[in-house]
């Protein structure tokens, strides 16, 4: 699909009144399907997106879960870490003509150690790369860097929605949770969205768990002490199946497949990713 396309597709969005009412609620859904995935499938069907992502579609939901999340396509939205760019290159392009994509990247010389530094940097610079070579969807997207240890992502009230893709296990590993709270929502406008899908444990998980699951009421908690109002949950991303005991926790599963040897890889396949909490949060307006 072609940028001009996603261009009228967009267009057609923005001059619909009822879906773009000042509280950026979630568009109601027409004919089972919103405005907003009606707006992101000739995004999602674009030719430049990752086979490989595309493969996961059905396995996280992009269209329905972004809609869940009220994310129009004029709103300044900051995805954090946005590793190989899974969402980015959906949301970086979605937001091109109208509102604002800011990836927020882990600094590498802020790393805890070496082996951490070298990843990020590998990383970032992938990503970057990744932008480069399509400047006709990505040359407006702006991707920052921050310190985990005492994060800031922009200027204070400057983004309509913070969004973060299974990330919040890494933040408690290391003991970063309540300064990434802290800090989304200090940049967001009041009345902005936090949008967040977690691997979903059974029940609470220690401090020390190492899992990759976490509790749904844990991050919850974590939302509310940063002053954040819990809106609404979401089954999008559940998985049944995923009975979250695996030996190398929720990386036994797909895509990573982090499978120990003699065991069934076809097993863990069946399964599908993991079972996932899809939370939306609000940060009071007044």
């Amino acid at each position: 699909m072609r940028p001009s396309l996603i261009a009228c597709a967009l267009a057609a969005l923005l001059a619909a009144p009822a879906v773009f009412a000042h509280d950026h609620a979630p568009a109601p859904a027409t004919a089972g399907q919103s405005a907003i995935e009606r707006a992101l499938a000739p995004v999602l069907a674009g030719d430049w997106r990752d086979p490989a992502n595309v493969a996961r579609d059905r396995f996280r939901n992009p269209g329905p879960t972004l809609a869940f999340f009220g994310v129009r396509p004029d709103m300044a939205v900051l995805e954090i870490t946005p590793g190989g760019g899974w969402y980015a290159e959906i949301l970086a392009p979605y937001l091109r003509e109208s509102g604002r994509y800011v990836g927020a990247l882990n600094d590498p010389a802020k790393a805890a150690n070496e082996r951490a530094s070298a990843y990020f940097a590998r990383q970032n610079a992938a990503l970057r790369e990744r932008f480069a070579a399509a400047p006709q969807l990505f040359d407006r997207a702006r991707l920052v860097e921050f310190d985990p240890r005492a994060p800031v992502f922009g200027d204070p009230g400057s983004m309509d929605a913070v969004l973060t893709f299974r990330n919040v296990h890494n933040w408690r590993m290391n003991g970063q949770e309540a300064g990434m709270f802290k800090g989304f929502f200090e940049v967001l406008k009041p009345g902005g969205v936090l949008g967040v899908v977690e691997h979903r444990a059974a029940a609470d998980v220690p401090a020390d768990d190492r899992s990759g699951y976490v509790g749904e009421a844990q991050v919850i908690a974590l939302a509310e002490a940063a002053g954040f109002v819990l809106e609404a949950k979401s089954e999008i991303n559940a998985n049944p199946k995923d009975t979250k005991d695996h030996p190398n926790g929720v990386w036994t599963l797909p895509p990573t497949l982090n499978v120990p040897e003699g065991e069934d890889r076809a097993k863990y396949e069946a399964i599908g990713e993991s079972d996932r909490m899809t939370l939306r949060f609000r940060k009071p307006a007044g």
